[in-house]
C-alpha cells in the first residue's frame, strides 16, 4: 500500500495540476513522433499530435505547430476545439500560409 501511494504521489508531483493539454490534427501525414515547439514537446502519431504545458497561449501553440507540420485541419485546447476563424488564424503561420499572423493581432 506505501508502494503504491508513493508511486501516485511521484506521478503527481511529475504532471503539473494547472497543465493544459492540446492536440492537433495535421492535414499531411508527420514523418516526425517528437516535435519540439516553442514552450511545449508535441509527441505525434499516424493522425495527430498531442502535448501539455503549464504556460502558453493556445493560439501560439497552434501556430508554432503549424510551422513545424504545415496546415491543421483542427486544433483541441483543453477539450475545446478551434472556430473556423481561429483555426485560420492558425493556419496562416503555416508554410506556404497567408503570411506571418501574430497571436494577439486581430
Amino acid at each position: 500500500m506505501t508502494r503504491t501511494l508513493t508511486f501516485l504521489a511521484a506521478l503527481a508531483a511529475a504532471v503539473p495540476a494547472s497543465a493544459a493539454t492540446y492536440a492537433g490534427t495535421p492535414s499531411a501525414p508527420v514523418s516526425e513522433t517528437r516535435i519540439v515547439a516553442r514552450d511545449i514537446v508535441w509527441n505525434c502519431g499516424p493522425s495527430a499530435c498531442q502535448g501539455s504545458t503549464e504556460s502558453s497561449r493556445p493560439q501560439v501553440l497552434c501556430q508554432s505547430l503549424a510551422r513545424k507540420t504545415g496546415k491543421l485541419s483542427g486544433f483541441v485546447a483543453d477539450g475545446r476545439a478551434f472556430a473556423e476563424a481561429e483555426l485560420a488564424k492558425c493556419n496562416a503561420a503555416a508554410p506556404g500560409g497567408a503570411g506571418p499572423v501574430l497571436a494577439g493581432a486581430n
